[in-house]
């Protein structure tokens, strides 16, 4: 199952985190001076005025407790908002005696009270912000009482005092406002990432699971993403993030280039690890932008499959208007010239014209029963089985119904355990259609071999059926899987065309593989058993 991120909320949070840092930095660089001035021996008035040593303790002192304050929160030796709330009060402590030996409230130190419990009121939680104003309130309201008795100093400014403790006041319900706003902004900022990292892989998992392949390229056609089906219609056993498309895959770049030239987003090319075409359109990632392209790969032959079926859909409906159409005629046309061939007045002349006619009539009439088998085919029904004992069974088969010796027919398979995937019915009806071919045009030693294997990248299985005979002239190669295509007078032409449409519903390939004065191989590239996704 996919995991979902959860927003938690924590009591500082980063932006806590980082204004704590910088709280620590600015008291050790205050402690610093203080510190540094004390050591020159030279304190400006008022600083000490009144007790000088105490001054200089309480600057040694504070500077120590600040470095350890800054070594806590890298150490995170306690939680931080411990760490907040020791240095606000380590603050009112501090600061409340530099103001008792400098002259009380008149000194001007109330100010760096204002500031840490302002800070103290952003970075902490809760009413704690005003515990820190009333115990910074109690702290001058008792350094003005003890100058009060301390009858060597000026009289208390109580009034100072309380002016400055409601300073204090207001200045912790402002923070404690902006704290409490902050955290919600943070807490909505936090949640609104998690949702956003939840949908990224939701995202992710949908592309995966894609049967259309995905690939995202940058503008230097690298690749970013590559989904599993992609993997697999390239034939690629590991992705290619990082590299370039077009160094794999050197067809890919001409249509891009043909693409951002302002031709068509979609073509037809061949996988660049498999023995297969690939349906490849090309979109911007973002319109209007160049700074990456989006890649669909799809599998030419589901493409294919799924118009056989609007095809075969036509096809049926075309074939039952020939077969009443043209049929009768053409029997009733057969019958008159067979009764005609038989009268005894009709002389050897018009018999041969007879014959012609017969022959004729039963050429059409075998052109029909393929067009009618094409209409009436059934869906197909695959299966998974071992290619091996079937090809065994059906070359017996074979060299018993042609009379063929066994040394005629070779049967070659590289490894014992090849298991297809197609309906053995239509696969018996393509095997015997190229075999057929073979034999009638093959004059050497074997007159047939069949041999099967897997290839070597997509480990896809596949079957050649070779001859020895003088080939396929170019002109009619290019065309040799196009109906009603024959360099045999007698032939229909459909043969091929049948067997290539068969091998189209079973997700398989067919095509002319090899072709030279020494024979032709036809070979059929069968889906892989374990990757084929059939459609009804």
């Amino acid at each position: 199952m996919m995991s979902l991120v959860v927003a938690e909320e924590s009591p500082t949070g980063p932006a806590g985190r980082i204004g704590l840092r910088y709280f620590s930095l600015y008291r050790l660089a205050l402690a610093t001076l203080f510190l540094i001035l004390v050591w020159s021996r030279g304190l400006p008035a008022p600083l000490g005025a009144d007790h000088p040593a105490l001054f200089g303790t309480v600057a040694h002192v504070y500077f120590g407790l600040a470095v350890l304050a800054q070594i806590a929160l890298w150490t995170r030796a306690a939680r931080e908002s411990a760490q907040v709330l020791a240095q606000v009060l380590l603050d009112i402590a501090a600061v409340t005696l530099f103001m008792y030996a400098s002259g009380g409230v008149g000194s001007g130190f109330g100010t760096l009270l204002v500031v840490s419990i302002a800070i103290g009121g952003l970075l902490t939680e809760g009413r704690i912000a005003y515990l820190c104003a009333g115990f910074a309130t109690c702290a001058v309201l008792t350094e003005e009482l003890c100058r009060w008795l301390d009858s060597d100093l000026r009289a208390a400014d109580y009034t100072q005092a309380g002016l400055l403790g409601a300073a204090f006041f207001a200045t912790a319900y402002v923070g404690h406002g902006l704290a409490r706003r902050l955290r919600a902004s943070e807490a909505r900022a936090a949640r609104q990432a998690a949702d956003l990292e939840n949908l990224a892989r939701l995202n992710e998992r949908i592309v995966q699971r894609m049967r259309s392949g995905i690939l995202v390229l940058d503008r230097d056609s690298r690749v970013r993403l590559m989904n599993d089906a992609a993997l697999a219609l390239l034939g690629r056993a590991r992705p290619l993030s990082g590299q370039q498309l077009t160094e794999h895959w050197p067809e890919f770049e001409a249509h891009a280039r043909a693409w951002d030239s302002g031709q068509a987003a979609t073509r037809l090319l061949r996988s660049p690890a498999r023995d297969a075409e690939v349906l490849v359109s090309l979109a911007a990632l973002a319109p209007g932008s160049q700074e990456g392209t989006l890649v669909f790969v799809e599998d030419a032959a589901e493409t294919r499959q799924r118009a056989q079926q609007l095809k075969l859909a036509s096809i049926g409906r075309l074939t039952a208007s020939i077969a009443h159409e043209v049929r009768n005629p053409l029997g009733a046309i057969s019958h008159a010239a067979q009764l005609l061939s038989e009268s005894e007045a009709t002389n050897e002349e018009d018999r041969r014209l007879m014959r012609i006619i017969q022959d004729h009539s039963g050429r059409v009439n075998r052109i029909i029963e393929n067009v009618l088998r094409i209409g009436r085919r059934d869906g197909t029904a695959p299966e998974v089985f071992a290619i091996g004992p079937w090809l065994t069974a059906f070359v017996a088969d074979l060299i018993e119904r042609r009379q063929l010796v066994s040394e005629q027919v070779l049967l070659a398979v590289d490894h014992g355990d090849i298991r297809v995937v197609m309906d053995p019915t239509q696969l018996h009806q393509v095997v015997w259609n190229l075999c057929e071919n073979a034999l009638r045009y093959s004059t050497g030693s074997p007159l047939l071999t069949l041999w099967c294997g897997r290839k070597p990248i997509s480990d896809r299985p596949y079957l050649d059926v070779i001859d020895r005979g003088p080939g396929i002239p170019e002109d009619i190669a290019r065309h040799v899987f196009e109906p009603f295509m024959s360099r045999d007078s007698t032939g229909t032409g459909l043969g091929l065309y049948i067997a290539s449409e068969l091998c189209e519903c079973n997700q398989a390939t067919l095509n002319l593989h090899a072709n030279g004065p020494n024979g032709c191989t036809f070979r059929i590239g069968f889906a892989h058993p374990g990757r084929q996704q059939w459609i009804a």
